[in-house]
């Protein structure tokens, strides 16, 4: 199965205005992703302890347990563009030890060999088909997650290869930013609908494919 997870705003972004590296989620993104931050799974693939236990933690760890290899945007990776030589932030947000553990497809227009860090070796390849037929090998068994951001969901759900999309509402709106559906056509079918104490709403949707 090839699912999407990622928390929106209210009026539909999944990240702000005005990215930066300083600020890769835009002005007022972070706050979409504090009830996955006081969460006790987040933090423990984090390499943090404590956090809180509930229904928040346990849709991240039900999501973790299921996904074999992902696939993410350049920008997602590092928040750069252009050559390789000139990223300022060539090996990705996450330090030495990134909290996926398991094989990561980089889709970008730049060349570049792998990148093994610990537990997890990014792959850079053109195309987002290239990405899924890779992704798709690796995972066995389990899913592929398409792990972000907007760009990458509507790029599958444009291709046919989407099957699930899990969206976690956060109760804030960015007003402008990086939309999660910009431009997407297609139907949805909700599958499921899980209230949280932290105000998130955690809605899985299957994609309707029309005959």
């Amino acid at each position: 199965m090839i699912f999407a997870d990622l928390t929106m705003s209210l009026d539909g972004f999944v990240a702000g205005p005005n990215q930066t590296l300083q600020e890769p989620l835009g002005a007022g993104g972070e706050q979409l992703h504090q009830w996955a931050l006081a969460a006790s799974a987040w933090r423990q693939a984090h390499g943090h302890e404590g956090g809180e236990a509930g229904v928040d933690s346990d849709v991240i760890t039900e999501t973790t347990s299921r996904t074999g290899a992902g696939i993410m945007g350049r920008k997602m990776f590092s928040g750069g563009s252009g050559g390789w030589a000139d990223d300022p932030n060539p090996t990705g947000w996450w330090g030495e030890e990134p909290p996926f553990h398991h094989p990561v497809y980089v889709v970008t227009h730049h060349e570049r060999e792998p990148l093994e860090l610990t537990g997890t070796t990014f792959t850079f390849v053109q195309s987002f088909e290239e990405a899924l037929r890779h992704a798709q090998g690796a995972a066995g068994e389990q899913d592929v997650q398409i792990h972000g951001g907007g760009t990458m969901v509507q790029q599958a759900l444009a291709a046919g290869a989407l099957d699930e999309l899990n969206v976690h509402i956060a109760p804030h709106l960015l007003g402008s930013g990086s939309p999660l559906l910009g431009g997407s056509a297609g139907r949805l079918e909700r599958a499921r609908v899980i209230e949280s104490p932290s105000g998130v709403t955690h809605i899985r949707y299957r994609v309707v494919r029309i005959k």
